[in-house]
C-alpha cells in the first residue's frame, strides 16, 4: 500500500531537517539504528534512521567529490565520509558496521560502495537514486524524478514494480554554472547565492529546468503514470514544481519538502529494510 505523504513522508523530512540543526544525543529506546550515505554531486548525506523510519541524527557536508556519478576524488569521500561516521557515532554512542548507499541509474554501483567499504562499513543496501524513493513511498503508477547536482535520474513505476530507469547529465551543476555566467561570478558564489537568492534568480536558471522536464519527458513516451514525484536539492528553487505541473497536466506533480532530504531518506529507508528481511 502506497505511503501517505502527509503522515508518514512529511513528518520525516521535517525531523531530518531538525536533526541537521540539532545534532545531539535524546533519550529513548529507539531500536535497532540503520545508516544510509548519499553521495551526491553537490553534498555527501549521512542519516540515521530508528526502527519506526524516524531521523534520529543527520550529517551533511557540501562537497565536490562526485561528478556526474563518478566519484572523481576517491580519498576526498573517503575522508569525508568517515568524519560524518565518527561524528554520528560519538552522538549516538553506537558503532556502525553497514550502510545502505546508492548511485544515478545506469552508473556502476561500486563507485559508491567501494568509498563506504573503505571505511570499513559493509553493504547493507544499494539501489539507484530515484527507484529508492519509488520503493520507499511503495508507489503503485508513477515516476521519480531525482534532481541531482550533475545529473537527472528518472524511474517509472507499474504495480509497484520500477520497470523502467535512467539518468541524463543535467542537474544543479548545470544551473549553477548558468548562474555564474550570468553573474560574473565564481562557481562557489554561484552555488550559494543559488541556494539563498532562489525566487530572485529563477528567471535566469528556468531554461535549464525546462531542459530537465524535456529529458524526463522522453522517458516518461508510452508510459502511463498517475503521478511524478520531484526529489533533490535542486527542487528547492521557486518555479521548480509549478514548471513540472505545466509541462505534465496529465499528472499530479508532487515535490515533498524539504526535498533534499528525500533521497537520503529513502536510502537510509532501504538499510532498514535490508535489516528487517535479515
Amino acid at each position: 500500500m502506497q505511503r501517505d505523504l502527509e503522515h508518514w513522508l512529511f513528518p520525516r523530512l521535517e525531523r531530518a531537517a531538525y536533526c541537521l540543526a540539532h545534532p545531539v544525543a535524546e533519550p529513548g529506546d529507539r531500536g535497532p539504528l540503520t545508516l544510509g550515505i548519499d553521495l551526491g554531486t553537490s553534498d555527501v548525506v549521512s542519516m540515521v534512521l530508528d526502527a519506526q523510519a524516524l531521523p534520529v541524527a543527520v550529517r551533511l557536508d557540501w562537497a565536490d567529490v562526485v561528478r556526474d556519478g563518478v566519484v572523481w576524488d576517491f580519498f576526498g569521500a573517503v575522508n569525508l565520509v568517515r568524519a560524518q561516521l565518527d561524528s554520528l557515532e560519538q552522538q549516538l554512542g553506537v558503532r556502525f558496521t553497514r550502510a545502505a548507499t546508492s548511485f544515478p541509474p545506469g552508473t556502476e554501483p561500486r563507485i559508491s560502495t567501494h568509498v563506504l567499504e573503505a571505511v570499513g562499513l559493509e553493504i547493507a543496501c544499494v539501489i539507484d537514486e530515484p527507484s529508492a524513493v519509488a520503493r520507499m513511498l511503495r508507489l503503485e503508477r508513477a515516476a521519480v524524478v531525482d534532481i541531482g547536482g550533475g545529473t537527472t535520474g528518472v524511474a517509472v513505476v507499474h504495480d509497484g514494480e520500477v520497470i523502467h530507469s535512467a539518468d541524463e547529465p543535467t542537474g544543479g551543476d548545470h544551473v549553477s554554472l548558468v548562474l555564474a555566467g550570468h553573474l560574473g561570478v565564481p562557481l562557489e558564489e554561484a552555488e550559494r547565492r543559488k541556494r539563498e537568492e532562489g525566487a530572485a534568480l529563477w528567471p535566469l536558471v528556468r531554461p535549464v529546468f525546462e531542459k530537465m522536464a524535456d529529458i524526463v519527458r522522453e522517458h516518461l513516451q508510452g508510459q502511463a503514470v498517475d503521478e511524478i514525484y520531484l526529489s533533490g536539492g535542486s527542487c528547492s528553487l521557486p518555479g521548480v514544481q509549478p514548471l513540472f505541473a505545466a509541462a505534465f497536466p496529465a499528472q499530479r506533480v508532487i515535490l515533498p519538502a524539504p526535498p533534499l532530504f528525500t533521497t537520503p531518506l529513502a536510502i537510509a529507508a532501504c538499510g532498514l529494510q535490508a535489516l528487517e528481511e535479515r
